[in-house]
């Protein structure tokens, strides 16, 4: 679990590795303890007074020698995030994949770079499921603890349209005359429309987190990607995402105008 969402409490990983119906922390502390003692997983902060976990550079080279996961060579252990404070950030991100669903947990990626050299556009999605539909090979997964302002965490969900937007010319050196979307011919390859954004907030009290999803809704109007918004608490208690965005392709590049030629 650690080498999939980087840091946990011990909560979180009784949640994700035991029965449902069974409080599984007791369990969970010795075998961290055991792993503690083996060097091959660490505390290095808090969450309130739940220590968070993350796997040491030693755990990950077990991890990665036994098979277990997709090799992931420029994952971190995540102990450089709870040390900058940034742990709380990571444990709604960890609550927000277990609330999606605990079996899924082997198909998640957290801190995944989208970048355009080109244009200078670069962020981090702070979580990416590869769950394949006959459309998609992933979803994005955004995640603001009440940290951001209403304004920057807009900026953030308008970047995922430039993203989207950026087009480059086909053929060596952009030879041939047409042009194709660059997250398709160079990010998600197999899929045919862009990945859904789902925008997760959280580390608020729920009344201000509603007034956070309205004024998203408003800040993002006209957005030509599929956007859907949650709150964590409502996430958590199973309730339905609200769209606050319709995927557009033929609008986004009336938009986003044509590279210049070679």
């Amino acid at each position: 679990m650690l080498g999939c969402v980087r840091i946990a409490t011990v909560r979180q990983i009784a949640h994700a590795v035991t029965a449902q119906e069974s409080d599984g922390r007791s369990y969970v502390r010795r075998a961290m303890a055991e792993l503690a003692e083996r060097g091959l997983a660490e505390t290095n902060g808090k969450d309130g007074r739940h220590p968070i976990w993350n796997l040491t550079a030693a755990g990950q080279k077990a991890l990665a020698d036994g098979n277990e996961l997709p090799p992931r060579p420029k994952a971190s252990t995540g102990a450089n995030a709870v040390k900058a404070g940034l742990g709380p950030h990571g444990i709604a991100v960890t609550d927000t994949i277990l609330a999606i669903g605990r079996n899924h947990l082997t198909d998640w990626q957290v801190e995944v770079n989208h970048s355009i050299k080109q244009t200078g556009l670069s962020f981090t999605t702070d979580a990416v499921l590869a769950q394949p539909t006959d459309t998609s090979e992933v979803q994005l997964f955004e995640l603001d603890n009440g940290t951001m302002t209403q304004a920057r965490l807009a900026r953030e969900v308008w970047d995922y349209e430039r993203y989207a937007g950026h087009r480059i010319w086909e053929g060596t050196r952009g030879t041939i005359g047409h042009t194709y979307p660059f997250w398709q011919r160079h990010r998600y390859t197999r899929s045919t429309i862009f990945p859904r954004l789902h925008v997760v907030l959280a580390g608020l009290p729920e009344r201000l987190l509603d007034n956070r999803r309205q004024a998203l809704t408003a800040d993002v109007r006209g957005i030509t990607i599929t956007v859907w918004v949650n709150t964590l608490p409502r996430l958590k208690r199973g309730e339905p995402w609200y769209e606050i965005g319709t995927d557009d392709p033929h609008r986004r590049r009336a938009r986003y105008p044509e590279p210049p030629g070679r």
